[in-house]
């Protein structure tokens, strides 16, 4: 160290990995940064890499993946790109939209991708290292699995990101899926032994049963491994924004709700979270549905957002589901359409630079608005009023409004069209025309306000009293539910030897 050179302190760190995609690694990393926040520790959570098409902009206009956002909620702090410094958005089955500290890089094929990641890896550093110096604790999230081993040499974001950050790693099998101890003992093998090393404790994840059938086994791994199983996480419910497309709330398809909302499943949907508040709302059912049939009698349709609208809008097309969907609203059904839902319900799209593969496709005709796309992308957080309103929602008129927008292009009212919302910075956004709204607000149904009026217009149209339907502050409930994922983690990890890890490293 040269003298006189400050000395930063650095966090200590943590990391979840897991043997495969969708083994549990963002909740469980929710969790323990909940319970060191609990603790009196500052933390924050870190992911190298994601690959999502459910993002957030921060309030300084930068995007990155929502499963940080959740993470750096549950830390009770504000989401900062630092925390996912590179973002990859599923633009077609061999190429994303490449986001770097929240600005978009381009679009790229896999191949194109992988000779740039060595580039980027002092990005990554930098970004850790300035989220590091900031707070007590870092809880870092793998992706995937790090025994893939076509590309490890690659690799930043599993074993490739915890040398760079000297962390300790814990391993989790999804035992749910079946075969953990051989997707545990399989996955610690094929690293190489430096790689071994970093993995101080296992965790069995999505348990159901009764754990002390799993203690001979438990034992047996230990010794197989040589290292230690650090708990047995059970299947838990927790009502926690999810991360991608492997979601489980997307195969809902139940009911009994005394309201009934069909949220139309598109290929490349994105940001489905904007339903969560309406999914915990009791009395309300969202099923998400892909074909026709499946769409019933609802209250309300909703097209959500989707990373690109003119495919997903030749599928709605093709499947049926348009056609359909206009049935039911010329027989009075409400239309919500967001984002690239309200793209749809105009009369055009056009795409002269070939954003979305260029092209021009007529939309479902239902707003008299028109959208053409831009290179350029409209990232902000924003909050704002729903203007004087017709049809159905008409009680929703003057309620207030918050959350961000995030879109390519630029929607236009045609001629004898009425805005839905006034944006704070005095702006329009959205158009209404009977049944029909549309607007570019991811967070539209979080607002409890509006969420109200919505539930009391979807009753009043049924001819139903709404009283015994509670809109709640889901921000409110969203910190309850990281103080039970909490609990369910000091219940079942040995959070003793977790301390332990942390701070003997690596």
């Amino acid at each position: 160290m040269l003298l006189g050179k400050e000395i930063i302190k650095m966090a200590k760190s943590i990391m979840i990995q897991g043997t495969m995609s969708n083994a549990g690694k963002s909740l469980l990393t929710a969790g323990l940064c909940r319970v060191f926040k609990q603790d009196g520790y500052s933390v924050a959570p870190f992911k190298s890499q994601n690959m999502a098409l459910n993002s957030f902009i921060t309030k300084d206009g930068l995007e990155m993946g929502r499963a940080q956002v959740v993470q750096a909620e549950a830390c009770g702090i504000e989401p900062d790109v630092l925390m996912n410094p590179v973002l990859l958005k599923p633009v077609t089955n061999m190429g994303s939209q490449v986001i770097v500290r929240g600005e978009v890089l381009g679009n790229m094929g896999a191949a194109d991708y992988y000779k740039l990641k060595e580039r980027l890896v002092p990005e990554i550093t930098s970004a850790y290292e300035t989220l590091a110096s900031k707070y007590d604790i870092v809880v870092l999230e793998g992706a995937g699995s790090p025994a893939e081993i076509n590309i490890n040499s690659a690799d930043m974001v599993n074993m490739g990101m915890a040398r760079i950050a000297r962390s300790p790693v814990l391993l989790a099998g999804d035992i749910d899926r079946g075969g953990v101890f051989a997707q545990l003992y399989g996955t610690v093998e094929l690293l190489e032994k430096e790689e071994r090393d970093y993995i101080k404790g296992l965790i069995i994840n999505k348990f159901r049963g009764d754990v002390e059938i799993l203690r001979p086994g438990l034992k047996m791994l230990e010794d197989i491994c040589n290292k230690p199983v650090l708990g047995v996480m059970p299947m838990i419910r927790v009502d926690i924004d999810d991360e991608d497309s492997l979601s489980e709330r997307l195969t809902r398809s139940g009911s009994g709700g005394i309201l009934d909302v069909a949220v139309v499943r598109l290929p490349k949907i994105s940001n489905f979270t904007d339903f969560a508040a309406l999914e915990a709302t009791d009395g309300i059912t969202v099923r998400y549905i892909r074909e026709p049939k499946e769409l019933g009698q609802p209250d309300m349709i909703i097209i959500p957002g989707t990373k690109n609208t003119i495919s997903d809008l030749r599928w709605l097309r093709q499947s049926g589901l348009e056609a359909a969907i206009k049935q039911r609203v010329s027989g009075g059904c409400i239309l919500v359409g967001i984002c690239g839902g309200y793209q749809m319900l105009g009369r055009r799209i056009d795409d002269p630079l070939c954003t979305e593969g260029g092209g021009s496709i007529d939309g479902l005709g239902l707003l008299p608005t028109a959208t053409e796309f831009f290179d350029e992308k409209r990232r902000v957080q924003i909050s704002g009023t729903v203007l004087e309103t017709g049809g159905a929602l008409e009680g929703l008129s003057n309620r207030t409004v918050e959350g961000y927008e995030i879109h390519m292009g630029k929607t236009t009212l045609l001629e004898g069209a009425r805005p839905l919302l006034r944006l704070e910075s005095g702006e329009i956004d959205g158009c209404q025309n009977g049944n029909v709204y549309g607007c570019y607000l991811h967070g539209f149904f979080d607002s409890e306000d509006c969420r109200r009026g919505i539930v009391d217009a979807l009753c009043k149209k049924r001819g139903i009293s709404s009283e015994s339907i509670e809109v709640f502050d889901i921000k409110k409930y969203k910190e309850a539910q990281y103080d039970i994922l909490a609990d369910a983690v000091r219940e079942n990890l040995d959070m003793k030897r977790i301390y332990r890890i942390l701070e003997e490293g690596v």
